[in-house]
């Protein structure tokens, strides 16, 4: 292999995972042209079409899906290198790209985004907030951060914290209005507020657990008025007496103290594994991963601790 051939071999990888020569430029930070140019280049090179190209979609031939699957361990190899010689440093750096629900993001990152880049300085974080299920080794992540009852066991997980709960709860306005449910069947007579998740489109499901089998979990049938995919929209339409929300009840801890929610049906919600990052199984796992995850790990501790 020529290495004057590396630049197209990446622009192919990075345009497979995306099926997109926008989305591929983006992560690349070339133009979308450039990126067309190379890949046909490449395939001139090659003598055979790695792509069939609509106005709408990129779809790998038969052909491109052979090569990809030889190329991606190859590329993979050689950006393993590249970290192993950053930790004989013992200089974090490069590019981390990690898959995670919103959530997620909300409570383990975004809070500390900050203090991390700024002890980190050569790790450039790259985060895809995506609520439904991510191929991190096929969409090309080093990690993803999920709930741990969602996480494949092939992968290898690490938790970032303990048990987490759910929460319902109802403004004080929404209870001068409707009578505080005492079980979870009660809240037939309830506006609940559904959230849908933006991959899939389908409505999350209440879940609840008896007190007296806490190990028996089983789902409600609600109806409301509101759907949202947003987590901040929900919360705000139930400070504001629209109807209940089910969440994580660290998503609303702040309002839940202040009085501005009021939490019903607690001897229902069941705790559940919390959130794990996850990555592929490796022998050595990079040393940007790992001060990422130490770093998750200690601050969710002090949070626990506070």
């Amino acid at each position: 292999m020529d290495a004057a051939q590396l630049p197209a071999l990446m622009a192919f990888v990075s345009v497979a995972r995306h099926g997109s020569f926008t989305r591929a430029a983006a992560e690349t930070g070339v133009t979308a042209s450039a990126l067309s140019q190379n890949i046909r280049a490449l395939e001139t090179q090659l003598n055979v079409r790695l792509f069939n190209r609509t106005t709408r979609r990129v779809a790998l031939t038969e052909a491109g899906a052979q090569f990809l699957a030889r190329v991606q361990p190859a590329l993979g190899e050689l950006k393993a290198a590249f970290e192993a010689l950053d930790e004989t440093r013992d200089q974090p750096a490069g590019n981390l790209r990690i898959n995670m629900p919103r959530v997620a993001s909300e409570l383990l990152v975004l809070p500390h985004l900050a203090e991390f880049t700024q002890r980190y300085p050569q790790i450039r974080l790259d985060l895809t907030l995506d609520d439904g299920w991510a191929d991190v080794v096929g969409e090309g992540f080093d990690a993803g951060i999920r709930l741990g009852e969602r996480v494949a066991q092939h992968m290898v997980a690490v938790p970032l914290g303990g048990a987490i709960r759910i929460a319902v709860a109802g403004s004080p306005a929404y209870f001068e209005r409707y009578a505080l449910p005492v079980t979870p069947g009660d809240l037939a007579a309830h506006d609940c507020l559904h959230y849908r998740f933006s991959t899939s489109g389908g409505i999350y499901r209440w879940e609840f657990a008896s007190p007296d089998d806490p190990g028996r979990v089983f789902e409600v049938e609600t109806r409301g008025s509101l759907v949202t995919n947003d987590l901040r929209t929900m919360v705000r339409a139930a400070e504001q007496g629209v109807g209940l929300l089910h969440v994580i009840d660290d998503y609303v801890r702040e309002q839940l103290d202040d009085g501005r929610l009021v939490r019903v049906l607690d001897a229902w919600c069941p705790s559940f594994p919390g959130f794990y990052l996850y990555t592929a199984s490796r022998a050595q796992m990079p040393l940007k991963l790992r001060v990422l995850i130490d770093f998750l790990k200690e601050k969710r501790a002090a949070r626990q601790e506070s």
